[in-house]
C-alpha cells in the first residue's frame, strides 16, 4: 500500500468524528447564546470604528498617492529645466563661433553651423526656452536685464538705456532662468 493512500484512510476514519464534534459544539452554543441588546450596541459601535479607521486609512493613502505623484512630477520638472539651463552655454557658444567665422568670410561653414544653431533653438523654443527680446536703447529693466557695468552715455537720451547687450537672457516658459547682461548708459 501506498504511503499516500494509509494517510488518506486514516483521515477518512477521523472526519466523521471531528464533524459530529463541531456539529454538537454549534447546537449547544446556539440554543444557549441569544444576544442581548448591549451586545449588538457594542457590536455596532465597534462595526462604526472599524469603518472609520478604514475610511481614514484610505484617504491618507489616496493623499500619500496624490503626494508621491506631485513630488514625482516636481522632480522631472526641475531636471528638464536643468538640463535647459545647461544647454544656454552651448547656444552662445554658437552665438560667439559664428560672429568669429564671419570674420573669415567662409560662408559655408557659417551657414552650416548657423543651421545646426537653428534647428537646437527650434527644440529648445519646443520646450519652452525663449530668448529674452532686448535691443540697444530699450529701457534697463531689472526684471528681465543686469547691468555688469554702466558708461557715460554719448547722448542725454540714453541715459539710462540699454548700450550694449554683452550676453542674452532667456525665459523657460513664463520663468526668468537668465537675466539679459547688459551695459547701461549713466
Amino acid at each position: 500500500m501506498d504511503i499516500n493512500q494509509k494517510n488518506t484512510e486514516k483521515q477518512s476514519k477521523l472526519s466523521p468524528k471531528i464533524d459530529e464534534e463541531k456539529s454538537c459544539s454549534c447546537q449547544q452554543q446556539g440554543e444557549n447564546h441569544h444576544p442581548s441588546k448591549k451586545e449588538i450596541e457594542f457590536l455596532k459601535k465597534e462595526l462604526e470604528k472599524e469603518k472609520d479607521k478604514f475610511l481614514r486609512l484610505f484617504a491618507e493613502f489616496e493623499n500619500y498617492k496624490k503626494r508621491i505623484q506631485k513630488e514625482r512630477f516636481d522632480i522631472f520638472r526641475d531636471v528638464h529645466e536643468q538640463i535647459l539651463i545647461d544647454l544656454i552655454p552651448i547656444l552662445d557658444d554658437f552665438e560667439r563661433g559664428i560672429k568669429e567665422l564671419r570674420k573669415y568670410q567662409d560662408e559655408h561653414s557659417v551657414k552650416g553651423i548657423f543651421l545646426i544653431q537653428e534647428k537646437l533653438i527650434k527644440i529648445l523654443k519646443e520646450k519652452g526656452l525663449n530668448k529674452i527680446k532686448i535691443k540697444k536703447g530699450d529701457d534697463f529693466n531689472t526684471d528681465f536685464h543686469e547691468a555688469i557695468t554702466q558708461i557715460p552715455a554719448m547722448t542725454e537720451n540714453l541715459k539710462g538705456k540699454i548700450i550694449e547687450i554683452v550676453e542674452s537672457g532667456y525665459l523657460l516658459k513664463e520663468k526668468i532662468i537668465r537675466h539679459a547682461k547688459v551695459i547701461i548708459g549713466k
